[in-house]
């Protein structure tokens, strides 16, 4: 099992979302999202996460290299996964979980649960004060190929939490899994932090989480 130390950043003051992204990279280090676990889904792009917490947000950062672009879902809590798409699924209580899904223009798909099914949207009004930024844009657009290389850095607030009682991430044990996916890209892939021992690709499967350690 993979275990993550997710550092406490000190910007020491209040900073845009530009000036968090610097400081992300000067105070963290780089994670990577490597593992294929589903022998008929091959193709790797390379995929690398920093991620850190002030104490009342969590900074998260992707950087993607790939072969195949798809952006075309713009609705909150959409199906952002069928495109080129990086995911955050974490669990402050090993019980139930967040599934923060963003696609390659910063489209949120953010529920909460259990398992699979059952699971809660976060309000729509919650989900937008996620800040989010891609080095694609934010406008839709349909398949591309070619070579491909894009990051995003994204700000979640404590209170994208909704359903939690959680007052800060300071000490925070939780459990946690990385992805990246694309189920209606040229090329469908499913790549995981954590590796995720099912016979099919089912991200919804915390008990194949990681320990994440806030500190």
């Amino acid at each position: 099992m993979n275990r993550l130390f997710v550092k406490k950043i000190t910007p020491g003051k209040t900073v845009s979302l530009d000036e968090a992204e610097n400081v992300l990279e000067k105070q963290t280090v780089t994670n990577y999202i490597q593992v294929l676990n589903w022998k008929e889904y091959d193709y790797l792009p390379k995929v690398n996460f920093r991620i850190g917490h002030t104490g009342n947000e969590i900074w998260l950062k992707y950087y993607v290299a790939e072969n195949h672009l798809r952006a075309r879902e713009t609705r909150t809590n959409g199906e952002v996964y069928k495109d080129s798409c990086v995911e955050f699924f974490v669990s402050p209580d090993g019980i139930s979980y967040y599934n923060f899904e963003f696609n390659c223009i910063g489209t949120i798909h953010l529920a909460y649960g259990t398992g699979r099914n059952n699971r809660k949207f976060v309000d729509p009004e919650t989900v937008e004060k996620i800040e989010i930024k891609s080095s694609l844009g934010g406008e839709p657009f349909n398949d591309k190929s070619g070579n491909f290389e894009w990051e995003m850095m994204i700000r979640i607030p404590l209170e994208a939490f909704s359903y939690s009682d959680l007052k800060t991430f300071k000490g925070l044990k939780a459990t946690a899994n990385f992805y990246k996916c694309g189920d209606e890209t040229a090329l469908p892939h499913y790549v995981t932090w954590n590796p995720v021992k099912t016979e099919n690709p089912d991200y919804h499967r915390p008990e194949f989480f990681g320990k994440a350690e806030f500190e």
